[in-house]
């Protein structure tokens, strides 16, 4: 199996994490965005990262990925097949991340590209998500159980990115449980072997 990856990419930084965690051999090819491999285009016209070849068949999408390789192997119940309800929240929570908060990283990290408003307008506006995942950290170590789950490992990439831009800030926010989660990903085993150059 063969992954095409950027280190630094959130989407394929969060299919690393997955493929790692479910232990499935995978050779990693990391791709230059300026000059992608013919067999990348090949495998994916659109050419963006993640894209898994599994050998029987091309997964593009790195949510798909994710879930391709949970259910060869979640010894921790990533999927919270315990919880249905949990399992279903993780959907909706994703699907939010991916779409809302993303644009809203984007606005954020490059405040200077959208001058109409400054840099700390698009993290004020940002604010709202930082909230609501406070939230739901008071309640469980991880956003929905006391262990990980599908739905920490495929927001985290993004809340990282998110943290970097204005890093003092992020450490004086009031979000202590927030930076307590992320500050454990950033420092697992897991995470260090997936961003291993």
């Amino acid at each position: 199996m063969i992954l095409y990856s950027f280190r630094r990419c959130p989407w394929a930084m969060r299919a690393r994490l997955a493929l790692r965690y479910a232990e499935c051999p995978v050779e990693v090819v990391e791709v230059s965005l300026k000059a992608k491999p013919a067999e990348l285009l090949v495998l994916s016209p659109k050419g963006t990262v993640p894209v898994l070849d599994t050998g029987e068949g091309v997964l593009d999408e790195s949510l798909e990925i994710m879930r391709w390789a949970l259910t060869r192997h979640d010894p921790q119940d990533w999927l919270l097949r315990s919880d249905p309800e949990a399992a279903q929240a993780t959907d909706a929570l994703i699907v939010r991340n991916d779409r809302d908060f993303k644009l809203q990283v984007n606005l954020y990290k490059y405040a200077e590209r959208y001058p109409e408003h400054s840099r700390e307008h698009y993290r004020q506006q940002a604010e709202g998500w930082l909230v609501e995942l406070e939230a739901l950290l008071a309640q469980h170590t991880y956003l929905f159980a006391e262990h990980p789950s599908l739905a920490d490992a495929a927001l985290m990439p993004l809340m990282r990115q998110f943290a970097g831009v204005e890093p003092q800030w992020f450490a004086e926010a009031p979000y202590p449980r927030l930076r307590a989660w992320l500050q454990g990903w950033l420092e697992s085993a897991l995470f260090k072997a997936v961003m291993a150059k």
